[in-house]
């Protein structure tokens, strides 16, 4: 057993006394209640799970699913992790919630490491919220603060109001209204116009189309350096440069979307670590609390963390003690148990495997964030006929699958994926 697995064996939680099973439910009993009582937002959820244990999950019906999704890249260290678990246990018994008149020791602590693994200067903040959107929510108030006049003025910026924002075509920045409003795809954003104003998209990857955008009435321009929902885009080379130096030039602030990406995803703490710039502000959640609700704005330098001053954003349960003890115990796992390089090597084994496949047409990403294109519209079958060989993967689009399994997911469980995925696919083509 190497050192990133866990055993199978779970004992059963005191929550299960908590839960009306009304017998031994199955799924399809679980499923009936779950449409009588929960709002339909997410649709038909594809099963009920009902425990985990390291990159495996079990079904209400006893199957057993190796998990390559994450919950979409959230369980950094797959699912009941030992020592995370104890930290949130340990913590929970001591203090679980304060207001925000008040701070904890792990809120402290998990701040100056944050800081200290995005490589801040002097002068940065942290500000803590419950998800990736909440995170976008608020650096999108940062970027309306960013008028370019002293704090506390009304004015204009180089004569010119900084009412634009600007972000690119296939973004996902989040679901709340200034996230949305942030967000590319229509219909995420159809519904719920007039979303907040000012914000343009611009195409995807073109560098000469952000020089032209961006002028002295921009406040901020939003980038994540690899589009997850949108099918594992990356970037191409020397854009995230090309952006810093356009926005330095005209005062606009850069503000990267790590939430999927961030947190040793693509085998560094930051997917933008390697451009060799400094942003203005950098959003992450997901992965960072291991499978614990928790978010977090990053602003770089004095002056840009002096936007948003008191009174001017907050939230009841950003930053509460047990968030922040899960997230440091999650970086703490990740760093001592050399996940990062497990990440680099089994990510690169999974990329290079997955070229060979036939109906495979093209397979990218960075790390343990991987997509791959297919040779049909067979994307959403191939995620049922997964799911019923007993693995979890993700369709964004009709030809693309995405994978953001835990980080600790080995190469031989890579494997089994791999050597299934012909069938899979044929499956998925012969429901067509």
């Amino acid at each position: 057993m190497s050192n990133f697995e866990q055993s199978a064996v779970v004992e059963q939680s005191p929550v299960v006394e908590l839960v009306e099973t009304k017998g031994h439910s199955s799924g399809a009993e679980w499923l009936a209640r779950y449409s009588s009582s929960l709002m339909g937002v997410f649709g038909t959820p594809q099963r009920v799970l009902v425990r985990g244990a390291g990159c495996l999950v079990w079904d209400a019906d006893g199957k057993e699913y190796l998990d390559l999704l994450g919950g979409i890249a959230v369980n950094a260290l797959g699912h009941a992790h030992p020592f995370v678990t104890s930290v949130i246990s340990s913590q929970l018994a001591t203090l679980g919630h304060v207001s925000n008149f008040f701070t904890s020791p792990t809120q402290i602590a998990l701040a100056e490491k944050l800081l200290e693994l995005s490589k801040a200067p002097a002068g940065s903040k942290v500000f803590f919220t419950n998800s990736g959107t909440e995170a976008n929510e608020a650096a999108f108030k940062l970027a309306r603060r960013n008028s370019g006049t002293p704090a506390g003025e009304a004015g204009e910026a180089g004569g010119k109001p900084r009412t634009r924002i600007i972000a690119l075509e296939g973004a996902f920045h989040g679901r709340t209204m200034g996230a949305l409003a942030l967000t590319a795809k229509e219909a995420y954003r159809t519904p719920f116009e007039p979303v907040p104003g000012g914000v343009e998209h611009i195409p995807f990857g073109d560098i000469e189309a952000l020089r032209n955008a961006v002028d002295e009435t921009v406040a901020a321009v939003f980038l994540e350096p690899i589009q997850g929902e949108a099918g594992v885009r990356p970037l191409p080379a020397g854009y995230l440069k090309a952006a810093r130096e356009f926005t330095a030039e005209a005062g606009a602030l850069l503000i990267l979307d790590e939430v999927q990406t961030g947190i040793a995803r693509t085998g560094k703490w930051l997917a933008s670590e390697d451009a060799g710039i400094v942003p203005d502000a950098i959003s992450l959640a997901k992965g960072l609390g291991g499978g614990f609700p928790i978010g977090a704005l990053v602003t770089f330098g004095e002056k840009t963390s002096s936007l948003l001053t008191a009174g001017q954003h907050g939230t009841t349960f950003g930053g509460n003690p047990v968030a922040t003890a899960a997230a440091l115990a999650t970086l703490h796992a990740i760093e001592s148990q050399h996940v990062l390089d497990n990440v680099r090597a089994v990510g690169a084994h999974v990329r290079e495997a997955l070229a060979a496949v036939d109906g495979v047409t093209e397979a990218r990403g960075e790390g343990l964030l991987i997509g791959f294109d297919l040779d049909a519209d067979v994307a959403p079958a191939a995620v049922t006929a997964a799911l019923d060989a007993g693995f979890i993967i993700n369709s964004p689009g009709p030809r693309t699958i995405r994978l953001a399994p835990p980080l600790i997911l080995t190469t031989e469980q890579a494997d089994r994926f791999l050597a299934a995925l012909p069938a899979i696919l044929q499956t998925a083509k012969d429901a067509q």
